[in-house]
């Protein structure tokens, strides 16, 4: 990902505020940078990096900032810059592992208008879109939502209905995805290859849709994390491969698979004797089994093995 400080979009590729339903330059108003400080010694610092840039949104009056939640997990300092230039200091309120969202909150006024909570279940395959990022229009872009599809990541992570857009933007982390009226659909997480009919493969940018967020937000802000037991984890990273088959490429630290001995190449067949061929499978099999603490028993390619899960990697949660 680029460095928020050295780029801009082509202006063809800039969206055109006299074809839009709302007052753009306002919306972008609510998109702030966030700069966050990890220490070196953080469970995801060698992954993620100690040094973490990228966008959030204001969605509410308060200062409370929606990012994607990689950007702060374990992050001991934020700061947050306004459209004007203002740097605030902000407080990690919550990563949720499960929707993939961060939330942290301004220490002082933004002056910044928070960005109303659209319906991301609404926005429909070829609908036009913004994806905005912190410095205005020169660094937002006239996209097209593409597809909504099931979207299963390598660490452990699901959601049904992620959202895709053309073309990608080049800093992609924490973008906020922006409808019709100027609503926020989305958050910016990744940046994916897709393959088209004549072989090219296109670049998109994936969002977490704002859906996820509504049933989890007050149990966010007042427990800094959603309600109930977590769910199991293994501390692995997993891949589909050209043959349908779910393999491990690596483990994530000294977590549950490295302490039932799995290694990177295995093949996961099946989860507690029902077979597996996609991430998704697998992770839903996974799941099902109970709670965090859980035994979860594993075919790999022919041996057998029965990992006792923990509840996730160390995250960075309100104080």
């Amino acid at each position: 990902m680029a460095s928020i400080d050295d780029w801009q979009i082509p202006p063809e590729f800039q969206p055109d505020p006299k074809v839009l339903d709302y007052d753009l330059d306002r919306a972008l108003a609510s998109v702030v940078s966030l700069r966050a400080g990890v220490p070196d010694d953080a469970y995801t610092a060698d992954v993620l990096g100690t040094e973490r840039v990228g966008h959030g949104a204001v969605i509410r009056d308060d200062g409370l900032v929606l990012t994607i939640g990689y950007l702060i997990a374990e992050a001991t300092e934020v700061w947050l810059t306004t459209h004007d230039g203002r740097a605030v200091a902000g407080h990690v309120v919550a990563y949720d592992h499960g929707t993939g969202f961060g939330l942290v909150q301004a220490l002082a006024p933004l002056g910044a208008p928070a960005l109303p909570l659209g319906n991301s279940r609404r926005a429909a395959p070829g609908e036009s879109v913004v994806i905005g990022a912190a410095g205005g229009r020169t660094r937002s872009l006239a996209a097209q939502l593409v597809a909504r599809q099931e979207f299963a990541g390598y660490w452990e992570y699901l959601i049904d209905d992620a959202l895709f857009t053309a073309p990608a933007h080049p800093n992609w982390g924490g973008t906020v995805l922006l409808g019709s009226r100027g609503e926020l659909l989305g958050i910016g997480s990744l940046q994916l290859q897709s393959q088209i009919p004549d072989g090219r493969a296109v670049p998109l940018t994936m969002s977490v849709p704002i859906d996820l967020l509504k049933p989890v937000l007050d149990d966010l802000l007042t427990l800094g994390r959603v309600a109930g037991p977590p769910r199991p984890w293994l501390g692995l990273y997993a891949a589909e491969d050209e043959d349908g088959r779910v393999v491990v490429v690596g483990l994530a630290g000294d977590g549950p698979a490295k302490r039932a001995e799995l290694r990177a190449g295995d093949v996961v067949r099946a989860v507690a004797g029902a077979p597996v061929t996609t991430l998704a499978a697998f992770y839903r099999a996974l799941w099902a089994l109970g709670a965090a603490g859980v035994d979860v028993p594993l075919t790999l390619d022919g041996r057998a093995t029965c990992s006792r899960c923990g509840s996730g990697p160390p995250t960075a949660v309100r104080s």
